[in-house]
Parts: structure tokens; sequence; C-alpha cells
């Protein structure tokens, strides 16, 4: 007895040849779908997980009604067995202080059109912050990020180009508060 290559099935009288696919071809499209995560999961690659730190109690110090610190806390409350204090009389009993000296947001002209109207506009955020103990031994000193971005312009779109602001500036808030979580990571011994 022969064995086919292909299923047969009969349709309105008539055999209709249907091709199965052979073990090597399935062999090859399983290494196809894999290939990727081999080659990624080789190279060392992972996503990125909430950092280790070396406390596990922090007190944040900021200016009043301050977006940025808000965020902080939220970032570093989420990571695994991280508490963030908030009440002041906390404060000697938290392991560090993270202070948030300062942030300043900046709309800068970059370029106009010959008419002299605004056509690209830099916009960039500073945050200065410093990390130490509730005895003021300092494990980072006073320290300033930056973030930038260029923000075109057109009149015609003000109003979109305003809410497009305002993303950009949550951005680069998000990207400030990320850095600030991989120095307070970098601190190895209280």
């Amino acid at each position: 007895m022969s064995r086919r290559p292909a299923s047969q099935t009969r349709r309105a009288g008539c055999a209709v040849s249907v091709p199965l696919p052979s073990l090597s071809s399935m062999v090859r499209r399983g290494l196809l779908a894999a290939g990727p995560a081999l080659v990624l999961s080789a190279c060392g690659f992972k996503l990125r997980q909430a950092p280790n730190f070396a406390f596990r109690t922090i007190f944040i110090v900021s200016p009043e009604g301050l977006p940025l610190a808000a965020e902080l806390r939220r970032s570093i409350g989420s990571a695994d067995k991280m508490k963030v204090l908030t009440n002041p009389a906390e404060l000697a009993s938290a392991e560090v202080v993270l202070e948030v000296l300062s942030t300043q947001q900046e709309k800068v002209v970059v370029a106009q059109n010959s008419t002299g109207q605004v056509q690209e506009f830099q916009l960039r955020m500073r945050v200065r912050f410093q990390l130490r103990t509730p005895k003021g031994r300092d494990l980072i000193v006073e320290t300033e990020l930056q973030q930038q971005r260029a923000l075109s312009f057109s009149e015609t779109a003000a109003l979109a180009k305003e809410a497009e602001e305002a993303l950009l500036y949550r951005s680069m808030q998000t990207e400030l508060v990320q850095q600030i979580m991989l120095r307070l990571a970098a601190v190895r011994e209280i």
C-alpha cells in the first residue's frame, strides 16, 4: 500500500487533492517564528523592569504641588518592597531623603520665517535634585537633568500645537523621572 502525500476529499462527485505540509516545512516555519526571540534573548535583551534600590524607605521633599514629584512618588512606590513616606513626622525614619530642588520649563524660539512669524520652538525641561541620608550625608550630590524637544508652529493650528506642547512637556517629565530612578538605583551603599 502506498502512502498518499495529499489528503483527498470528495466534493460533488469529483476528488479534490489538498496538499499536506511536510515535516521539514513545519520545522522550518517553527524556526522562523522562534528565530527573532532566540536572537534577542541571545544578545541579552530583556524588557525594562522596576529598578532594585539599596534602600526600602524614601522621603521626597519638593515644592508644593509639583507634578514631577507626584510622578516620582508613584514610580518609586510601584517598585517592589519600596515605601514612600509622606508624613513629615516620618522624615527621621526614612533611610534616604530625595530633595527635588527645582524644576524649570522653557520655551525658546529657534526659527522664524521671513516675515518674523515663529516657525519652531524648542521646549526644555530641567530638574535639580539631590539624595541624602536623614543625617545629611550626600549619596547623590546636587544634580541637574535636562530634556528638550522641538515643536514646529503654525498660526492656523495654534490650538493643536498647544495640546502638542502639553504632551511634549509630559513626555519630558516622564523621561526625567526615569532618569532619576536610574540614578537612585545606582546608589549601592547607604
